[in-house]
């Protein structure tokens, strides 16, 4: 099976260099079958991973053979490395190391063709149809909550016309579906994309100009046929376009500062908004952007038939509370999944925690920033132990409920603790957990601790954050007078006083 840099190298070669199989075969060694399956397969979509304790015997001296690479580049092609000589050398130098030849020479196949590919180019001038992307850094409020994030605008130099959505951070996830978002929306995909250096796309820069890109990456990119060409470092301004765009956007579309409910459908309705800027001139031709853009559109390469899944499938190790952390963020699961291997699917705004089978089990929104965070989902934990009470404080889950909480359930018997955590349970997926110990709180200090008189409590707390319309009286109930009243005339009232 061929590597992506592989497959790309080939598309690349066939829908843009123009060769054709037979000339591809020779200059790559692959087979016309090979080439053909991979010039023909449009599902680029990243299947998910299987566990496994066991990992490529080769991968402890995976570094090694790197390094010994990157040193022959500096070295007369005569006295470079060879698969066999790698071979050798790991047999001789390196202990332990018990591989096969043609595992040694299929890695050492692939890291070469990676290490010596060919640079990229920059345009000379803005052709329809080719585009540039960036960041920048933009604040927003959702749900009440503020977020330093960004906004990725999409820019189309040749008419100026430029997209612009909101995310909560920069991994290739954001990038990946602010990309696919405007791809659907235009009805097509620019032909060749400009871009900076960023992590999430390059590895590395390596000193002849070559870029290694990441798997996620060449898998996107071969999934939507465009054409990437990266900026040389430190050189922003070889897509002024777009820098531009960035600054432009949220000076115009970002101020005051953008507050909703729901980034997704905001960003939905984002999309309409940038078009309308379309309706404004061009500053040099003009003409009208969306005239101009159409001159764009008609040079779009075509969307593929599958759509693409944006996501990425990583696995970790739940500690003894079911928690997982991936990049100093920390997700609940269940408690059944403590101490073992866990599957995770991260999409832009997604965390989501898998089951044996794939399917999804916890969601949580995917965690941005520097900073240690955490995202807690109660609800699994609820449910195992309304199910198994007398096993409540025995096990650590115990230790993260409040300490009211705790000082409650430990004073009861079992079946009444299972009937309140059943209790605390439903209310939970009514609302959320602090809801329901905030009501669990409340009873407790008024001294009624059962099950009704904690639902009652929580749905008054639930009524006090209800806004009630204004009441509409019909015409037939007279109204009040504009009259005001004192309080002792209220007493006189009471006791006869005033008629």
């Amino acid at each position: 099976m061929l590597t992506m840099a592989d497959i790309n190298n080939i598309r690349f070669q066939f829908y843009h260099e123009g060769l054709n199989i037979s000339e591809i075969s020779q200059k790559t060694g692959h087979d016309h079958k090979t080439i053909r399956k991979y010039l023909d397969l449009e599902d680029f979509n990243l299947k998910p991973p299987s566990i496994s304790s066991r990992c490529t015997k080769l991968e402890p001296f995976m570094a090694l053979i790197d390094s010994w690479l990157e040193a022959d580049k500096k070295a007369k092609r005569k006295q470079r490395h060879t698969a066999t000589r790698v071979f050798e050398r790991l047999t001789r130098e390196c202990e332990g190391f018990d591989c096969s030849y043609r595992t040694v020479a299929n890695y050492f196949k692939t890291r070469r063709k990676e290490l010596y590919k060919a640079g990229g180019f920059l345009p000379l001038e803005h052709i329809p149809g080719e585009a540039q992307v960036d960041f920048g850094k933009t604040e927003y409020i959702e749900n009440g909550k503020r977020f330093n994030g960004s906004h990725f605008v999409l820019s189309f130099p040749s008419s100026n016309a430029g997209y612009a959505l909101l995310f909560p951070g920069e991994s290739a996830e954001c990038l990946f579906e602010g990309m696919k978002m405007i791809f659907e929306r235009i009805g097509g995909v620019p032909s060749r994309i400009w871009f900076d250096n960023p992590s999430s796309l390059i590895i590395k820069v390596l000193q002849d100009g070559e870029r290694k890109q990441t798997e996620s990456f060449l898998r996107f990119k071969n999934h939507y046929g465009f054409d990437a060409v990266f900026c040389n470092p430190g050189s922003g301004h070889e897509k002024g376009n777009v820098e531009n765009k960035v600054g432009y956007t949220r000076r115009n579309m970002f101020v005051p500062i953008p507050e909703f409910r729901n980034l997704e459908e905001f960003n939905q309705a984002q999309l309409a908004r940038c078009e309308e800027d379309f309706q404004r001139s061009h500053y040099k031709h003009g003409k009208l952007i969306a005239e101009l853009f159409e001159n764009d559109k008609a040079a779009l390469l075509t969307l593929p038939a599958t759509p693409f899944e944006v996501c990425k499938y990583v696995t970790a190790k739940a500690n003894l509370y079911g928690k997982v952390t991936i990049d100093k963020k920390t997700y609940s699961t269940t408690p059944t999944m403590a101490g073992s291997v866990v599957r995770l699917k991260q999409t832009a705004l997604k965390v989501f925690v898998l089951d044996s089978e794939m399917n999804i089990i916890v969601e949580h929104p995917r965690l941005y920033g520097k900073e240690p965070e955490e995202s807690m989902r109660w609800l699994p934990y609820l449910k195992t132990l309304a199910q198994r009470p007398r096993a409540l404080k025995y096990i650590p889950i115990y230790s993260m409920f409040p300490e009211n909480l705790q000082n409650y359930l430990s004073g009861l018997r079992k079946s009444e603790c299972g009937k309140v955590l059943k209790t605390i349970s439903a209310l939970t997926e009514r609302s959320n957990f602090s809801k329901a110990v905030e009501a669990v709180g409340q009873t407790i200090e008024r001294g009624v601790v059962d099950s009704d008189s904690i639902v009652t409590t929580f749905n008054r707390i639930l009524s006090s954050e209800i806004e009630l319309p204004d009441l509409k009286v019909g015409h037939s109930v007279p109204a009040m007078p504009e009259t005001s009243f004192q309080g002792d005339q209220y007493d006189d009232l009471m006791t006869g006083g005033v008629h």
